[in-house]
């Protein structure tokens, strides 16, 4: 969440970056109410402090006149504990009431970070030119007719929105997340593999919950009473990982990646941009994460987005790059890049990665901190995640690029000696 020390020293300056998400207006009414409870809690604060005090003299008081002999005064201890408990609880009330309306915010935009939504959104690197393709396929109809993907019989398992690979599809699946682990362990990140099952508190740590607490799967209340629910991205396992931990300062950026399933409630594409495997309840990603100092982060971002296009320029897929605006971006988010590849079936970009800094907004939910060197006070890291890669992305976009006129299919050169060919020839 926000610092609230920052609202309270430059309200202009959050209220200004806020409006690039949010209605001006909306932003308004917040704030007041936040900057209202804060002045109000710490009233409540002064005045439980003042009573305590007060208390403190009074036993000091009393000690002192039964040592002189004299008849000390003694205020009744039953309203004193009534009073003191009745700001306690009022006290509890206003904090819930403050972190409940502070969880709400969404995270300042970066200064060149544009306001708006998907029409805001900027190009700022291309790789590579459109292969020329004479008769395009989409990507169902090469993944059946090459017999990698059975649609119907996923359909059949788990309902809309599933599918299953077959035969060469599984293994090229597997060799793609295969060969993203192996890139991600040269690149210098520790592999994980955490649970696919989280506690209510990672969401929100990672700054999906409260807003998107309806996206994800959950368990119901009487087989997990502490809240479980189906991760949607690694990035909140990991982040949930570190919760109130202090990172060792000299081991920073640490830089870890996982492997899991994402399981998402969201509506599965009927489009025809969406058909497929482009969008669905259930797919695979591997997804780096750096823990930084806050000067390291906008170094950490450029090689971030550095590594997850090279691993696109690897499999030699046509892709831009592009700077989400403000309405696009994750509101955790400060600032989010997107390697977005080519779908000629469309002629769209479709996103199979997001690099996104958050700056010290997750540490802050997530309470991950590091502590100055030679000092004791602590300072919140800065987080930053990223896909590397989606496959559920990559699979269509490479049966689309690289298509051949007799309905064969070239595979990347890097994935060969996994699938010990170099083409996907039709079963039918």
């Amino acid at each position: 969440m926000l610092d609230m020390e920052l609202i309270r020293k430059d309200r202009e300056a959050v209220e200004t970056a806020l409006a690039k998400r949010l209605d001006p207006a909306e932003v308004t009414r917040a704030l007041d109410e936040i900057q209202r409870l804060d002045q109000e809690r710490r009233a409540l604060i002064s005045g439980i402090d003042a009573e305590r005090q007060r208390r403190k003299a009074e036993a000091r008081a009393y000690a002192q006149a039964k040592r002189a002999g004299t008849e000390p005064q003694v205020t009744a201890p039953e309203a004193e504990r009534k009073q003191l408990a009745e700001l306690e609880s009022q006290l509890d009330e206003v904090q819930t009431r403050l972190r409940d309306r502070m969880s709400e915010l969404p995270n300042l935009p970066a200064d060149d970070v544009v306001g708006g939504g998907k029409e805001a959104n900027r190009v700022v690197k291309t790789f590579g030119a459109p292969p020329a393709i004479e008769k395009v396929r989409d990507h169902v109809e090469l993944s059946r007719a090459l017999g990698l993907v059975d649609h119907e019989r996923g359909v059949k398992l788990g309902g809309s929105g599933f599918w299953m690979y077959t035969g060469l599809g599984a293994r090229l699946e597997w060799a793609l997340v295969n060969w993203l682990i192996e890139r991600n362990i040269e690149a210098g990140y520790e592999f994980l593999l955490p649970p696919h099952l989280l506690l209510d508190t990672a969401g929100f740590a990672a700054g999906q919950f409260p807003k998107f607490y309806d996206d994800v799967y959950h368990l119901d209340r009487q087989s997990a009473p502490r809240g479980q629910f189906l991760l949607p991205t690694a990035e909140t396992a990991i982040l949930g990982a570190f919760q109130d931990e202090i990172l060792d300062t000299a081991k920073l950026p640490l830089k870890v990646f996982a492997y899991t399933p994402c399981y998402r409630r969201e509506a599965a594409g009927s489009h025809s941009d969406e058909r497929g495997t482009v969008r669905g309840h259930q797919f695979n990603k591997v997804e780096i994460f750096q823990f930084t100092l806050p000067e390291q982060a906008d170094a950490a971002l450029e090689a971030m987005v550095r590594h997850a296009e090279s691993l696109v320029e690897a499999l030699g897929l046509h892709y831009q790059r592009t700077l989400l605006s403000a309405g696009d971006a994750s509101a955790a988010m400060r600032k989010t890049l997107d390697i977005e590849v080519w779908m000629p079936s469309t002629g769209k970009y479709k996103e199979v990665s997001s690099v996104s800094w958050g700056g010290d907004y997750q540490a802050r939910r997530a309470a991950i901190r590091y502590r100055e060197p030679g000092g004791k006070q602590t300072r919140f890291v800065h987080t930053l995640n990223g896909s590397a890669l989606a496959t559920s992305r990559l699979f269509p976009a490479i049966l689309e690029q690289f298509q051949q006129p007799d309905g064969s299919v070239l595979v990347p050169e890097v994935l060969r000696d996994r699938l010990g060919t170099d083409r996907l020839t039709p079963t039918r």
